[in-house]
């Protein structure tokens, strides 16, 4: 193995103090402040190798417009098997027990001086270390106990037992291995680019002014600088790099560490061989410590969201413990879409975006002769005509035929602070940009969470100081993954955000600046999911952890909101359909709880009728003259319906029961009448054979005021009698 350089770093001593000024590389900035690229803890580590290298899988299949196969393989060792792995050998039985102890007297034989440990390369020859405090990382096996001073009889433990017997507290648990297997389908790396693209903190292909997953190239080396550290293992890379004809001639692989002194990739093994299985892409494996326990979950919901915003993309993970077999876990995400958003293209900075440090970098690059041809050529939304007139503008010490590279510090200052004024330069070019789309969005929604409906809208593309961004919206309600309340999940070019939700923009826009009960919506009750997806050139981080989007952004902010209420206007038609149908159930409800004492009164009321022609029950001389009078105004069509009636109870034809089973399909066909009108009529006031349906008034009038029936229109559930007569029904009549 090569052996790794020592520090070489710039040293001056201060004359005064005696202080020492040194100077860092980015690789070894970043080791000693892991936590600034999100690996703060071994959990939080193995979160973020995973993420990282399932990204750049994606990142490397959309480059050449391939839909993207990512396979994700995580093997989960104890100490002891990555000892094995690794070729660690040394003492399987601790020596000196005082060692593992945090209190009491330490007695017994010390350790020996030295041990030899055998570390076993990526080649067949074995390189021997010698290392003198191994001992002590040695796992204890043994239940020997120790002497001690013989007087008070104490008994030393293993750590092992200590650790069964005292549940709290304790020394430092044993650390767990994973050895973590990410392959995809990509444009895979060409030969000699590997050691730098994986071996060179700050070195990248995602500078620029467009949208991308990353931009500063911390991702891969970061999982590297974090196996060195925690397992010392290098990392594998397998690819087969794609020409311009989409063969693979050759495939690469690379064994390669880092100098986190120099910032130079340290090459163990670079060979490649003929692409005899015609394959392309890319497989990466690092080795690492991590801790699953704690980031299962986390893992899982960020696969969950990374499908939801990448349903054209195909993911399995195969999770292996190799201490329990029991514990295996497989995850499979297939491809639900086809259709793979725009590539981003690369633009030019626009006026608004700049400042000082950036118009003299471009102004050292610029090719253009004349300052008229640098605002026109280097920078985007400039026309010749505006042009002139901010040169104009600046002052006497500007003309449009003076150098770019004459501008001095102070003429750039003034420069910067004019072209952030003007108003009159183009909207920021959107083709930088490249959002999901709401077809996929919506298609990706549907596929992980299965809600009962799902609402897309995409707000208008918009800049924030010179940035331009789109912001895509989602609200879904129900589904089987969605809990009561308000569920918000973030991207940020198109990555998922997991942590601190509760300050992002799209939480607070959702919880304070939407009024829900307007869109019919029961943001307490109702099972509602919220997936806002902001992309830019640009994403607004706040903290280093890059987690959440803060809502000091007016611009951003006022697209989130109007985004989301979209949404809830699709909604409402659809909320205020199901709340009618609610009120129907819940009146089908009422009425049959009703029937049996309807019932019971109706046959009542018959029977007395019945007896009272019979002649058993006497209510003249109970009437009073304006009752009488009444009853001789009842038509003789009423008359024949009574007689209808009370001959069918006389043959027992009605009967109690009869009634109560009536009633229950007249509430059943009302209930069924209703579905068939929502099923026709749809959401859009359209038939189902999409011709418009114009609704119709339909008065209903009192049987008393005519009695000709001949222009009845008989119904199942009324019968409608017009108040005139219509008169080709009278010329047919006469006929």
């Amino acid at each position: 193995m090569p052996k790794q350089s020592k520090p070489s770093k710039k040293k001056t001593k201060s004359q005064q103090g005696g202080e020492i000024q040194e100077s860092k590389s980015p690789a070894e900035f970043f080791a000693e402040n892991q936590a600034i690229a999100g690996f703060d803890n071994h959990g939080r580590s193995l979160y973020t190798t995973i993420r990282e290298l399932v990204e750049n899988a994606l990142d490397a299949c959309e480059s050449v417009n391939i839909l993207p196969e990512i396979e994700i393989k995580i093997e989960d060792m104890s100490q002891d098997q990555f000892n094995e792995l690794r070729g660690v050998g040394g003492n399987t039985t601790n020596i000196d027990l005082g060692l593992f102890q945090k209190s009491g007297a330490s007695a017994g034989t010390s350790a020996s001086a030295s041990s030899t440990i055998g570390v076993k390369g990526n080649d067949s020859n074995d390189t021997t270390i010698q290392n003198d405090n191994d001992v002590a990382k040695s796992t204890s096996t043994n239940k020997n106990k120790n002497d001690g001073d013989g007087k008070s009889g104490k008994v030393l433990v293993p750590p092992s037992e200590t650790k069964k017997k005292k549940k709290k507290g304790g020394g430092r648990s044993e650390e767990t291995y994973f050895r973590i297997t990410v392959r995809d389908n990509g444009c895979g790396m060409d030969h000699d680019d590997i050691p730098n693209l994986l071996g060179r903190v700050l070195s990248g292909s995602k500078y620029g002014v467009r949208q991308t997953r990353g931009k500063f190239g911390l991702g891969s080396k970061m999982a590297l600088i974090w196996s060195k550290k925690s397992t010392g293992m290098p990392i594998k890379i397998i690819s087969a790099h794609m020409k311009k004809d989409k063969q693979a001639p050759f495939i690469s692989t690379c064994v390669l560490d880092i100098d986190i002194y120099k910032n130079e990739p340290r090459i163990i093994q670079h060979a490649k061989v003929p692409n005899e299985q015609k394959w392309a892409g890319t497989l990466m494996e690092v080795v690492i410590a991590g801790n699953w326990t704690t980031y299962k979950s986390r893992i899982v919901q960020y696969l969950q969201q990374l499908a939801i915003i990448t349903p054209y993309a195909k993911f399995d993970m195969h999770y292996t413990n190799l201490k329990d077999e029991k514990k295996e876990m497989k995850i499979r995400y297939d491809r639900r879409s086809e259709q793979m958003p725009a590539p981003a293209k690369e633009v030019k900075h626009h006026p608004s975006s700049v400042n000082n440090l950036l118009i003299q970098q471009l102004l050292d690059k610029s090719q253009s002769k004349t300052l008229l041809k640098f605002f026109c050529d280097d920078l985007s939304g400039v026309s010749p005509s505006i042009a002139k007139r901010v040169i104009a503008e600046l002052g006497k010490e500007f003309s449009e035929d003076m150098k770019p590279s004459s501008l001095n510090g102070n003429q750039i200052t003034y420069l910067v602070q004019l072209l952030r004024k003007v108003e009159l330069f183009k909207t920021p070019d959107g083709s930088c940009l490249s959002p999901l789309g709401e077809y996929n969005l919506n298609l990706g929604i549907r596929k992980v969470i299965e809600p009962v409906i799902v609402a897309t809208a995409r707000d208008k593309a918009n800049a924030y100081e010179g940035h331009p961004f789109i912001v895509e919206a989602a609200i879904s309600l129900g589904g089987k993954l969605a809990k009561e309340g308000l569920n918000v999940v973030r991207f940020a070019n198109r990555i998922p955000l997991l942590f601190e939700a509760g300050s992002d923009v799209v939480t607070r826009v959702a919880q304070n600046k939407i009024k829900w009960s307007s869109y019919k919506i029961d943001h307490k009750k109702d099972k509602i999911g919220i997936f806002v997806s902001i992309v830019s050139t640009k994403i607004p981080f706040k903290g280093t952890g890059k987690e959440y989007i803060g809502d000091d952004i007016t611009e951003i902010q006022q697209s989130v909101k109007r985004a989301i209420q979209t949404c809830c206007q699709q909604l409402r038609s659809h909320l205020t359909k199901r709340n009618a149908l609610r009120d129907a159930n819940q009146k089908r409800s009422r009425l049959t709880k009703y029937i049996p004492d309807v019932t019971r009164s109706l046959y009542g009321i018959l029977d007395k009728m019945k007896k009272r022609k019979s002649g058993k029950i006497d209510m003249d001389h109970h009437s009073s003259p304006r009752k009488l009078a009444r009853k001789s105004l009842i038509v003789e069509e009423s008359e024949r319906d009574k007689d209808r009636i009370l001959e069918q109870m006389d043959k027992n034809l009605l009967n109690e029961e009869r009634m109560k089973t009536c009633l229950i399909e007249a509430v059943d066909l009302q209930a069924a009448v209703l579905d068939n009108a929502d099923d026709y009529f749809g959401s859009n006031g359209k038939g189902s054979d999409g011709v418009n349906v114009d609704s119709q008034p339909l008065y209903l009038v009192p049987f008393s005021e005519t009695d000709d029936s001949l222009m009845d229109i008989q119904h199942s559930l009324f019968t409608f009698r017009p108040m005139n007569p219509v008169k080709y029904m009278k010329s047919i009549s006469n006929c």
